[in-house]
């Protein structure tokens, strides 16, 4: 019988984070910060997208490429 208050009380947590997960991102719209408008006007949001998918692409390669190396080291130690 003691484990119903604590599966009670995880049930509560797991409602809480629910709700503050999913309450938090009305929060988040309310702040404007203006340097989306700011980028936009003068034309450089498009430097700042090409620099993010620039290292977004090098990062996935560099993930393929470190997950080949690693197959290959394991293959090794298999044999």
């Amino acid at each position: 019988m003691e484990k119903i208050p604590f599966l009670w009380s995880q049930m509560m947590k797991r409602i809480y984070y629910i709700l503050i997960f999913t309450l938090l991102p009305l929060f988040t719209f309310a702040q404007n910060t203006g340097a989306d408008d700011y980028f936009g006007n003068i034309g450089k949001i498009y430097v700042v997208v090409g620099v993010l998918m620039i290292l977004f692409v090098s990062m996935i390669g560099f993930l393929i490429y470190l997950e080949r190396k690693i197959t290959r080291i394991e293959k090794l130690f298999d044999e």
